[in-house]
């Protein structure tokens, strides 16, 4: 199982919709980094979802329940989907300002490629994550 991180803008979808939506496709990427990251996605892998631009924090734990294809929004070929499912609202958000002060976290994605909308994450730093959210006690 491999642990990602994928940003949104509360303006255009909030963790809050997302809980809404019960299940949604991650749509609209558009960087061929992030879209790499899409199809390494498997079925069952954890991801963090942190909101951008606006409160700059992760916020909850989501899951892949389907595998990428097409992008249904895109007529080119060379964009597409994974189905995500929310499992939880962490306990607290972890804002993007103590992620960059955690001397554990200095290499995560999240601090080196901060415009990366699909990101990968280590297990290691999925337990700091965790911790600082208060989710390991």
């Amino acid at each position: 199982m491999a642990n990602w991180l994928v940003k949104s803008e509360p303006f255009k979808y909030s963790w809050d919709q997302f809980v809404e939506d019960k299940i949604t496709f991650w749509d609209g990427v558009r960087n061929y980094g992030a879209r790499n990251n899409l199809k390494a996605m498997q079925k069952g892998d954890r991801v963090l979802f942190y909101h951008s631009n606006e409160g700059v924090e992760i916020v909850g734990i989501a899951k892949v329940v389907k595998e990428y294809y097409q992008d249904p929004t895109s007529m080119d070929d060379a964009w597409v989907v994974v189905d995500l499912k929310p499992v939880k609202k962490l306990k607290k958000s972890v804002p993007l300002q103590l992620v960059k002060q955690d001397p554990r976290l200095v290499n995560m994605d999240l601090v080196r490629l901060g415009r990366l909308s699909v990101q990968t994450v280590k297990e290691e730093e999925w337990q700091i994550i965790m911790e600082l959210a208060g989710e390991n006690k």
